[in-house]
């Protein structure tokens, strides 16, 4: 009989206890210039290696990251990146716990209801959490919803609630720093002026994300096409071309990393041929997919039809001869739905 897996925490996502193979490329697959990963790095293990000691200067740190920047510029891959590589640098000190946590979980429509969430998780899950392992990473993504703006709560349906909560996060923040000062908060928003001025106030390191320049955006279609290449080879000749790259980076200039990744699966998607065989992508597919930003233009003659698009698909390989359906897999018409 299958051992149930182990419920987690109210308000808490997952739980992964790192460093641990399978958490290696998020770090690597985000491309930043070198001194801004050595900057967050150097933050994460400042806290985690040194909190207990730099919780008795007088500036007290309370082991908080910010990472703000607009949707698709690698927040959270990059803080699980973080918890990843700051648990290899510890390793030999014993393992990390990464506890990902859901903000949408402690919201409640009833009056105090998410203060006494949020106090909860401050008070009782971290504090539990963090005496599991010697080193704890909280990652908390759209931490807007969070800790609201109080300023902005006033025009809010229920400005007290929201105001509570919000109070709750930063006595909670104070409380953990002072009792767990090892813990360290990693958190993303794409909305920073929706947070309360107090909490910002409280970050050790507010990093604020760029859209991607045309280097990098040639360098992530680069990697694209390398993952690709892994699996069909016939790929990798694509890879030693950089003015091609490069003019593919200029037709995605203002994008998102994520959207420039995504621009080679569009790529992969403008031809049914290359759909078949993805070993047939070419520039002129990944040029096609950027003029259209991955999307489709609604103009030209009328597809044709299923069968002139498939003619190798002969009657012999159809499944409906005398239009016999396997009802056992939840086939019905609608027309002829019975009744219960």
């Amino acid at each position: 009989m299958a051992t149930p897996a182990p419920t987690l925490p109210p308000g808490v996502l997952s739980l992964h206890v790192l460093p641990a193979e399978h958490h290696d490329k998020d770090w690597d697959a985000i491309i930043v210039p070198a001194g801004v990963k050595e900057r967050l790095l150097a933050q994460a293990l400042l806290t985690l290696r040194h909190g207990r000691r730099l919780s008795t200067l007088a500036g007290l740190p309370h082991g908080l990251i910010v990472l703000a920047g607009p949707p698709g510029t690698g927040k959270t891959t990059l803080a699980r990146g973080l918890a990843q590589v700051a648990a290899l640098a510890l390793a030999k000190e014993g393992a990390t716990t990464l506890a990902e946590i859901n903000p949408h979980a402690f919201p409640s429509d009833m009056l105090g209801e998410s203060q006494r969430n949020i106090i909860r998780l401050m008070q009782d899950t971290i504090p539990e959490l963090a005496a599991r392992r010697p080193h704890t990473v909280v990652l908390i993504d759209e931490v807007e919803s969070f800790a609201v703006r109080r300023t902005s709560a006033s025009f809010e349906t229920n400005p007290v609630d929201v105001h509570r909560a919000t109070d709750a996060v930063m006595l909670g923040i104070d409380e953990v720093a002072r009792k767990h000062p090892s813990v360290l908060f990693v958190t993303t928003t794409n909305f920073i002026d929706a947070i309360d001025e107090a909490f910002l106030s409280r970050a050790d390191l507010l990093m604020h994300f760029a859209l991607p320049d045309a280097a990098t955006i040639a360098h992530i279609v680069r990697d694209s096409i390398a993952e690709l290449a892994v699996h069909w080879p016939q790929l990798r000749p694509m890879l030693d071309h950089p003015a091609q790259l490069a003019e593919i980076a200029a037709l995605c200039q203002g994008w998102s990393g994520r959207q420039v990744r995504k621009l080679v699966l569009a790529g992969l998607a403008q031809r049914l041929d290359v759909a078949k065989n993805p070993a047939l992508l070419t520039f002129d597919d990944l040029r096609e997919a950027a003029r259209k930003r991955g999307g489709v233009e609604w103009v030209g003659d009328a597809a044709p039809s299923s069968r002139e698009l498939f003619p190798d698909a002969t009657r012999e390989m159809m499944h409906d001869h005398g239009h016999d359906h396997d009802h056992g897999h939840g086939h019905v018409h609608a027309k002829t739905r019975r009744k219960s």
